[in-house]
């Protein structure tokens, strides 16, 4: 896939070399064979090898060997089988009658850990739309339609496989930014383009009839997608906090991501409103719609993964400031940090709430700065990055999953799998409790985590980076050329497509399952 390339390309030079293994001496057929390299070179490959351990260890990562899994490895055809003659879902189950404790309204005390089922279900599926806006994001350089959305808004859920998690999307929303920021802004190589300056970043959607009575209100959902360049934040995202909000208090988000949230530009064709403007108009009349005028319980649920998290804080925040009495959720997964502590406690006194789901071996959870509050890195920031002025804090509450509780991911130093969504949501979905073995009865499809890296066991025989358009896009033409596909007129982004109006909304189909 082109993301997973993508992040490779943009790895600092050492992280290449240490992803994969150093073998200066090898056994071949009872012989030593000895690895001929210029002796720089060797020199280059044991120091890359010593900076990802030391670095390693001083993010107490843990790579290494655990004891061994109590899966056995000569069962995994028969562990295929049993796995593959079952749904890929978990059963739904009405949570009416406790929306508002699985949404957060105690700050999902004694839900994570055991971690409740009906709050497992709902993480998944908030996880699953945010998953969404990778596998539907056009990364090929060589589409004229590089920075969009692949599908239209009334299909992308059937194409993706979502449309029995019951919602409905009513809005896109695209972004731009007025600061260079590293390959998060996907552009196209040929001239003529969709867009120059903006790049689809998510949707808005609202629950169908039969979701709202399964989880007890009328749910609206922002989803956000993230960067694809995870490795470059800690040079980007760590200097510059900014004030935020009306009020202009003491409360301040980092730089980069509130320009990708607000910047607009009268002269660009997506971008006339901001990213904040698109959502929030979308998020009111949503609200208007159930809450004022059809008097339903209706809550706001925002979800992100990596950049979309963070940019899933700004939002909530927005809302609660803007929209009174709506209870606001974010679930995040592998989430930067985003602002200092003011931020932090607005958010609180305003009532988000706030679940973020981190992998202890992911580092992007540890920026901007890697590890700004942690005492025993304070030196190590300093030698990197000059003084700090700021200090960034996370926000609520933090559900914590580990590489090592799965016996279906390899083991040792992996980048670009430790951040993957589909390695957290395989572990959110085989995750009972942090004193408790990998869930036997996890229904998620186990090949979802090798999409875009390579992280599951050689056993399994699941290519790495499997997931791509078929033929890498190309198809044949009528004289057996093979040539780019035009898109379907309705799949082309375009800035006229009228909003849904409130009657559409008001008689959206409920999907059965």
């Amino acid at each position: 896939m082109a993301m997973s390339t993508m992040i490779h390309n943009h790895l600092p030079p050492t992280l290449k070399l240490c992803s994969n293994r150093v073998s200066i001496i090898r056994a071949h057929k009872d012989q030593v064979v000895i690895d001929r390299r210029p002796s720089t070179q060797l020199r280059e490959s044991k120091r890359a090898t010593r900076l990802a351990e030391s670095f390693s260890n001083l993010l107490h990562l843990h790579v290494e060997t655990p004891p061994k899994s109590n899966v056995n490895h000569s069962n995994w055809n028969l562990i295929s089988d049993e796995k593959h003659s079952t749904p890929t879902m978990s059963p739904k189950e009405v949570i009416s009658n406790r929306w508002r404790e699985i949404h957060g309204c105690m700050d999902w005390d004694n839900l994570l850990d055991p971690l409740h089922p009906c709050l497992r279900r709902e993480i998944v599926k908030y996880g699953e739309f945010a998953q969404a806006t990778y596998d539907a994001f056009d990364f090929d350089s060589f589409s004229e339609y590089c920075g969009s959305s692949r599908y239209n808004r009334s299909k992308m859920f059937e194409e993706l496989g979502l449309d029995k998690n019951g919602y409905k999307i009513c809005e896109y929303i695209y972004a731009m930014s007025h600061i260079d920021m590293p390959q998060w802004l996907q552009r196209s190589q040929l001239g003529e383009t969709w867009s120059k300056d903006s790049n689809w970043m998510g949707f808005v959607a609202v629950s169908d009839d039969e979701e709202t009575y399964r989880i007890g209100r009328r749910d609206i959902v922002v989803a956000w997608r993230g960067t694809v360049a995870p490795s470059e934040w800690y040079e980007d995202f760590q200097r510059k906090l900014e004030p935020i909000g009306r009020h202009h208090g003491d409360a301040k988000v980092e730089h980069g991501f509130h320009t990708i949230y607000t910047s607009k530009n009268d002269n660009t064709r997506y971008n006339k409103s901001s990213a904040s403007e698109q959502v929030m108009k979308q998020v009111s009349r949503l609200v208007q719609l159930y809450k004022r005028e059809k008097s339903e319980e209706v809550s706001l649920t925002i979800t992100g993964h990596s950049l979309g998290g963070a940019l899933a804080l700004l939002n909530a925040y927005e809302a609660a400031d803007t929209i009174p009495d709506l209870p606001i959720s974010v679930i995040s997964f592998g989430a930067p940090r985003v602002g200092n502590s003011a931020f932090r406690d607005e958010l609180h006194q305003m009532g988000v709430k706030t679940l973020r789901v981190v992998v202890k071996q992911d580092l992007v959870p540890r920026m901007p700065g890697v590890v700004f509050n942690e005492e025993s890195l304070q030196v190590f920031d300093e030698i990197i990055t000059g003084p700090l002025d700021w200090v960034y804090t996370h926000v609520g509450a933090e559900l914590k999953l580990d590489v090592r509780s799965s016996p279906y991911l390899k083991r040792g130093f992996n980048l670009l799998g430790f951040h993957s969504q589909e390695t957290y949501l395989h572990l959110v979905d085989g995750f009972i409790g942090s004193n408790s073995t990998f869930r036997s009865d996890a229904r998620r499809d186990v090949a979802l985590v090798n999409k875009a890296c390579d992280m599951l066991v050689d056993e399994l025989r699941i290519p790495r980076c499997w997931y791509q358009m078929e033929n890498k896009g190309l198809v044949r033409n009528a004289n057996g050329r093979w040539v780019k596909p035009k898109r379907e007129p309705e799949d082309i982004p375009s800035p006229n497509i009228a909003e849904p109006s409130y009657q559409a909304l008001d008689h959206l189909q409920p999907i059965y399952v």
